[in-house]
């Protein structure tokens, strides 16, 4: 599922194994429970911390398991509630987090990006994509909230939800959505670490750093972990 190391004051995340890290349950129970580990682990060390998203192989994550050999399309809905508290944990982590984008990130798993801090993108492989107009599902509202607060750019966010356009690295970086373009994967996570060890040596207080990002991204913080009824 996936593996958490840390490394100084950085700590590395890793969706492990050559598969395309669909978001099922296990999985977002997994990378919820590292990234409490995390908080928790930063809380007793004091200030200075970041954290590392990665993925091994083709995928950055291809989005919530559903269709065959996940859960069926018309029980999506339980996915869509499961990822919120995920986005909602690291929109609230007291520390920098970035997100290496070493693969394709369709749906969820581009929304998983999003969620980060800083996204750097290889640029040899993989596209960003938001595939709920393709695919004939609604965007969940919490989606919709942090895509407009991630990209900020009009027409951006229209060819993202409305065209359904597949982005490669250097398309991305010119509309802002991702940071750093790298060559390779291998680059790309070796780029993400030197940046989230830059962040840290800052020693900036978590408690203030995460009260500032809620308050940059207050509708997309609030809709993370607002259920409806």
């Amino acid at each position: 599922m996936c593996t958490l190391e840390q490394r100084g004051r950085v700590f590395v995340l890793t969706l492990t194994g050559d598969g395309e890290h669909r978001l099922g349950h296990s999985l977002i129970g997994s990378i919820r429970a590292a990234v409490s580990s995390v908080a928790a682990a930063a809380a007793a060390a004091g200030p200075g911390a970041a954290l590392v998203t990665v993925a091994e192989g083709r995928f950055f994550s291809n989005g919530l398991d559903i269709g065959p050999g996940g859960i069926p399309p018309a029980r999506v809905g339980e996915l869509v509630e499961a990822l919120r508290p995920l986005a909602a944990d690291l929109l609230a982590l007291p520390m920098p987090t970035v997100a290496a984008v070493t693969g394709h990130a369709s749906a969820g798993g581009f929304l998983l990006a999003l969620c980060h801090d800083y996204r750097l993108m290889r640029a040899d492989r993989g596209v960003l994509y938001m595939s709920e107009i393709d695919i004939g599902l609604p965007l969940p509202p919490y989606f919709v909230a942090i895509l407009r607060a991630k990209i900020t750019a009009a027409h951006a966010l229209r060819d993202v939800t409305l065209r359904g356009r597949k982005l490669k690295a250097a398309e991305a970086k010119e509309m802002g959505i991702v940071d750093v373009v790298c060559p390779t994967a291998a680059e790309t996570a070796a780029e993400a670490v030197k940046l989230a060890e830059q962040l840290a040596a800052r020693k900036w207080n978590g408690n203030v750093y995460s009260s500032i990002r809620i308050s940059m991204f207050p509708e997309a913080c609030r809709d993370s972990v607002e259920v409806d009824h």
